[in-house]
């Protein structure tokens, strides 16, 4: 079976670097392994696959411990997975010294996951990008492209000072 890897382990983004790095440097980066994944990506089993401008694709392994009391991979598991896809699009057009969270998302199940289907895909793209607002679109696939779920998002981005992080 697929297995979700780590090569630059689990971590914080220097805030130096995104001081003179743009977005999509950062990610390029990190794919690279020279960055480590968030934590989240470990806890939850997924990670970025693709990144270009404007565009990003994470890939994700639903497991047992991603399961709802149904037995369906839980809702936020999916949400999780397509915010980061969402967000991570709009990173790729940051300059440096930009930061950028998520202000809003909204996302459509249209099939349930199952434990054991396997490594699914979820494209982020870019629709729009402004001064202090940018949106995103994505969409979550099964291994032979079947549509799972699909999404928008809209993001603040602001001045990397006014980044608030602890630790």
């Amino acid at each position: 079976m697929d297995a979700i890897e780590f090569p630059a382990g689990v971590g914080k983004l220097p805030l130096g670097d995104l001081a003179i790095r743009s977005g999509l440097e950062i990610l390029q980066a990190m794919l690279r392994g020279e960055y480590p994944a968030p934590h989240i990506a470990k806890t939850l089993s997924f990670t970025l696959h693709e990144v270009a401008q404007d565009r990003v694709v994470f890939k994700g392994l639903p497991s047992i411990e991603h399961l709802n009391p149904m037995g369906g991979v839980h809702g936020g598991w999916i949400a999780t997975l397509m915010d980061s896809a969402l967000a991570c699009c709009v990173m790729t057009t940051l300059k440096p010294g930009e930061a950028y969270t998520t202000a809003e998302f909204k996302v459509n199940l249209v099939r349930p996951l199952s434990a054991n289907m396997g490594m699914v895909f979820c494209e982020g793209r870019l629709i729009h990008r402004g001064r202090t607002l940018a949106t995103s679109e994505a969409f979550l696939r099964d291994q032979n492209g079947k549509l799972l779920a699909h999404g928008t998002e809209t993001c603040s981005i602001f001045p990397l000072e006014n980044l608030v992080r602890t630790s």
